[in-house]
């Protein structure tokens, strides 16, 4: 089966994110979980952002790149809004990355924030909700429509509704049945890689 690599978002690594991961394993994937926050959790995606303002964006999602160090190549990499900061560059610049998992948030591959193109090979699905003031409202929503057009295997699933964390059970944002259409998507996904590797 599939071996992932998830990153938490900015409130930290929370049932909810704990729980989502537990769903893929009993799937039968491996799913690593590292708390970049080293325990901490926080009641606001604000109080989260300052933390991680605090220790340094890029400091914190370096945290994030270390931790794939320990860890074999082929790899699916996945975050959850800021976790997609260290997904995505290890997705886009890790040799041997299987795909990559990009909740919430999404990184241009072109322009001044870009780790550079994507890489051949690598599938992608990106999962945000249409009304998300972040996702849709900031720009992420562009970034991935980019991704789309130029990547030969990526995918953008556009969910009704303006919740950021919308699959995060412990959060008042979660959204149960976007949540279960996610996992379904997510999960046919890392059986699609794992088909992917086998035939080749």
């Amino acid at each position: 089966m599939a071996e992932v690599l998830l990153f938490h978002h900015a409130q930290g690594l929370t049932p909810g994110v704990r729980a989502f991961a537990d769903d893929l394993r009993v799937a039968g994937h491996t799913v690593h979980t590292p708390d970049l926050f080293d325990g901490r959790t926080f009641p606001s995606i604000d109080e989260g952002l300052a933390y991680i303002g605090e220790i340094g964006f890029d400091a914190m999602r370096e945290r994030g790149v270390r931790v794939a160090g320990e860890l074999p190549a082929e790899l699916v990499y996945a975050g959850f809004s800021f976790g997609v900061l260290p997904a995505q560059k290890l997705a886009q610049t890790r040799p041997g990355a299987r795909g990559a998992l990009l909740f919430y948030s999404c990184l241009p591959i072109s322009g001044e924030w870009a780790f550079g193109p994507w890489p051949d090979g690598v599938a992608v699905q990106i999962h945000g909700m249409d009304n998300d003031p972040i996702f849709a409202g900031e720009g992420d929503i562009d970034a991935a429509r980019e991704i789309v057009e130029k990547v030969e295997d990526a995918e953008l699933f556009l969910y009704p509704g303006d919740q950021h964390y919308f699959a995060d059970s412990s959060l008042p944002s979660y959204d149960a049945d976007a949540t279960a259409l996610l996992t379904t998507r997510v999960l046919d996904f890392l059986d699609r890689t794992v088909t992917n590797r086998s035939t080749r």
